[in-house]
């Protein structure tokens, strides 16, 4: 089953084509690796997907066109996102940031919030439930009263991730993850996208710089290169396609994500 398919994408700022007719589509439980030199226009894809650029072309989510929804609709619709620096809220707790990430799927008005009626109480007790089991599933139980910006920053991005598991989502765009990250926490880290892929099954579009991780866990990858595609298939294909092994050790660009 198709979660999510991309057609035919374009975004241009002024005369600058950014992304020149990009398509991909991610299934139920795939791990999709975006991949291409620095400037190749991944984080614009996942700001198209997301609904903070909007681009030329169709995204459709489990058949459902999304395409020039405003973000907070999409995320709504089950599409969250974790980002390469966190954007976490740093002078709130871990499991406050947690809650805030499950503000869409709290079902209150605000006039029973005004007089605290039961039905708040209750859903107050089943989202805090469910923000706790998130903390033990990423290994955070023990700092689920720690201010967010006192913990490092290995820590910080596993609170990124869990933030996004509590959207409960269909599809998770991870952004470069993996970077500024030393190694044990860069394997850390791979065997909880592992634990996110076997145990909750979740469609994931992922950017990143680590070859050698993502020969290890997606499942196909898709390359970028200015813009346009220019390789999808295993990892064993892509990367002998002489095309890719080129754009990496082209030109040296500018960082874009």
């Amino acid at each position: 089953m198709i979660e999510l398919a991309v057609e035919h994408l374009s975004l241009h700022f002024g005369g600058l084509a950014v992304l020149n007719d990009v398509s991909l589509h991610v299934e139920q439980g795939e791990l999709l690796a975006l991949i291409g030199p620095n400037g190749a226009g991944k984080t614009s894809v996942l700001n198209c997907i997301s609904g903070i650029y909007r681009g030329d072309g169709a995204i459709r989510l489990r058949g459902q066109d999304i395409s020039g929804r405003a973000p907070h609709e999409i995320a709504r619709l089950g599409i969250a996102r974790t980002f390469q620096h966190g954007e976490l809220f740093a002078q709130m707790t871990v499991l406050e940031n947690l809650l805030a990430g499950r503000h869409a799927l709290i079902a209150t008005t605000i006039w029973s919030e005004m007089f605290f009626l039961p039905a708040v109480r209750r859903e107050e007790l089943r989202h805090r439930d469910a923000a706790e089991k998130l903390l033990s599933f990423v290994g955070l139980s023990r700092h689920r009263h720690t201010l967010v910006g006192a913990l490092p920053f290995g820590l910080q991005k596993l609170v990124g991730f869990a933030r996004a598991l509590a959207l409960e989502p269909k599809l998770l765009l991870l952004d470069e993850p993996s970077a500024g990250l030393n190694r044990s926490e860069r394997e850390e880290l791979a065997r909880f996208i592992l634990r996110i892929k076997d145990e909750l099954g979740l469609a994931m579009i992922w950017i990143e710089h680590d070859m050698q991780m993502v020969a290890d866990l997606a499942d196909r990858l898709h390359v970028l290169d200015y813009g346009r595609t220019l390789g999808v298939g295993s990892a064993a294909e892509v990367l002998s396609n002489p095309a890719v092994i080129a754009a990496y050790i082209g030109t040296q660009r500018s960082p874009d994500g």
